[in-house]
């Protein structure tokens, strides 16, 4: 019996674009964000108020962070409405199968050499990652947005301030939106070291190309004859 591999396209360009420019946006939002936190550079001595190096990282944070809302509400709609994201949706029935998750649990310990059987692209463990994902994002997004309104008190900053000052005050106040917005970031950060695992462990115990999928789109599934 002879095993023959399967081109199968897996995610749509709008899915690897939007995939992609959050990792940017991510690791944009990241550094500027440690800088207004902790300025960890100064500019040169200048007689002259020409540098305001300040004001460039929080600029290029509130830059990247529209993008990643813009990103994230993209791909959201990509998720919920998308005809190729039907795979990722699908992903919701192994997600509440106990069986799927003792076999993959058993599968991540090496305890079993054998990928449990998918309905999905995502196994179990995955999933409930994004999910967590999301849920930060959705988090620091929000609470960006209040740090926003409070310091730009006219234009679009002027617009959400009437909405964002009951969010404010039911998170306990500024400093308060300020922490949550850390303890968001710091989940994040969590996170990518665990999904970097993920998607290296699958492509390489799999062979199906996992990591290869996000940049081509395709995954080779094996078949038998």
């Amino acid at each position: 019996m002879l095993n023959k591999r399967t081109k199968e396209l897996e995610f749509s360009s709008g899915l690897r674009w939007t995939h992609w420019i959050r990792v940017f946006a991510i690791t944009a939002l990241t550094v500027t964000g440690f800088y207004i936190a902790y300025v960890f550079v100064a500019p040169a001595p200048s007689g002259t108020p020409t540098v305001f190096l300040n004001a460039k990282f929080r600029m290029w944070h509130e830059v990247a962070g529209f993008i990643l809302i813009a990103v994230t509400l993209y791909k959201s709609y990509l998720f919920i409405f998308g005809k190729l994201s039907g795979k990722e949706r699908i992903s919701l029935y192994d997600a509440f199968n106990p069986k799927v998750w003792v076999a993959q649990i058993k599968y991540y310990l090496f305890m079993s050499k054998k990928h449990p059987k998918l309905k999905g692209v995502y196994n179990p463990l995955q999933f409930v990652s994004y999910v967590f994902l999301y849920f930060l994002i959705f988090i620091i997004s929000l609470t960006g947005l209040v740090l926003y309104a409070r310091c730009y008190g006219e234009g679009l900053g002027g617009f959400l301030l009437p909405y964002m000052e009951p969010i404010e005050a039911l998170m306990g106040g500024l400093a308060m939106v300020r922490e949550i917005h850390h303890i968001a970031m710091w989940g994040i950060l969590i996170f990518i070291p665990v999904h970097i695992y993920m998607a290296v462990f699958n492509s390489i115990m799999s062979t199906e190309g996992s990591i290869d999928s996000i940049i081509s789109g395709y995954r080779f599934t094996k078949t038998e004859e």
